[in-house]
């Protein structure tokens, strides 16, 4: 099969299409003709040497597909040949195939085409993970989110208003800013031209927001502290501004504060498997009734990943980049 190889760390001009041996599907596994494949800052991370696959994944870069079961590994019950699915996997899906866990695929909603579809997995299920299952957002209760405009963060947006919850974003321009706001944020915070913590305070009559789905870090920390509310939670998924912080422990326990994080590749598929069966019941159906959509900003031709990479670290887009396969 052709595929994605990166023969050595740098920049989006290193990628290589290549052959590489058809994997074929373990028990519980089921093989996938992929359709498309999103793109996301992860791939980046191990293109550029600093990411490597957890110990058994595909050296192959690609975290979330889309496409027609074509083969199944012993054991499998729930899906068949020909079966059209979306799902997450640790590796292997810039490839003309990839095999998943069954337990990690889940239906494609009518109303979605392939590469709509392929824009889901990565973000819905650290979305889930993170906001609902670790920081147990309820109804009722605020969310901020740092990059709105991100894959994650048009989920986190609409996920969140979708059960019950109120959403304030950070983004980086004003048209940025407009379009999460029509897309479901009560308030979109432009970073660039006032401070988030401020506004927050603003917004919340000095209350604080309840959960903070941070992937900034760095110097972003000590302003999240202080922007939680009484029992507030603060979730760290990524730390694109830096790993070191200064953070005031006085706030926290004063506040009963709690500070949590999580890596969502290197969990074993029983617990990706839970996180999927939680999509599949509470957000699917939002999915295939439009009350949610994917926000799907560019496709790419397979052949051209070194453009949708250089995309991706522009920052210029605004929700999903996809890869998309022809025959």
């Amino acid at each position: 099969m052709k595929a994605i190889i990166i023969p050595q760390p740098g920049g989006p001009e290193v990628f290589e299409i290549g052959q590489c041996p058809t994997p074929q599907p373990a028990a519980g596994e089921v093989l996938i003709k992929v359709a498309a494949a999103g793109i996301n800052r992860p791939d980046i991370a191990q293109r550029k040497g600093i990411y490597p696959p957890p110990p058994g994944a595909s050296d192959i870069p690609g975290l979330e597909i889309a496409g027609t079961i074509t083969a199944l590994g012993e054991g499998v019950e729930r899906w068949h040949i020909g079966d059209k699915v979306c799902g997450l996997v640790s590796g292997g899906g810039y490839a003309e195939y990839c095999t998943i866990p069954e337990g990690q695929c889940l239906p494609i909603p009518e109303n979605l085409s392939l590469a709509e579809a392929a824009s889901l997995p990565e973000t819905y299920f650290t979305v889930w993970s993170n906001v609902f299952d670790r920081a147990k957002l309820l109804p009722g209760e605020t969310l901020l989110v740092h990059g709105g405009t991100s894959g994650i963060g048009v989920a986190a947006i609409q996920m969140a208003k979708a059960l019950g919850s109120t959403v304030y974003i950070t983004a980086g321009s004003d048209e940025k800013c407009k379009f999460c706001e029509q897309l479901g944020a009560t308030k979109a915070i432009n970073y660039k031209t006032e401070n988030f913590r401020d506004a927050i305070k603003l917004l919340t009559g000095s209350k604080g927001v309840n959960v903070i789905l941070d992937m900034v870090g760095g110097d972003y920390t000590p302003d999240n502290i202080k922007s939680l509310g009484y029992d507030g939670r603060l979730v760290v998924i990524s730390a694109l501004k830096g790993k070191d912080a200064t953070i005031d422990l006085n706030l926290i326990t004063h506040k009963r504060l709690t500070i949590t994080g999580s890596a969502l590749r290197v969990r074993d598929t029983a617990f990706k498997s839970t996180i999927a069966r939680n999509l599949e019941q509470h957000i699917w159906p939002l999915l295939a009734s439009g009350q949610i959509k994917p926000v799907l900003y560019k496709t790419f031709p397979f052949g051209d990943v070194a453009g949708a990479h250089r995309l991706m670290e522009s920052s210029e887009h605004i929700g999903k980049i996809v890869l998309t396969f022809g025959d």
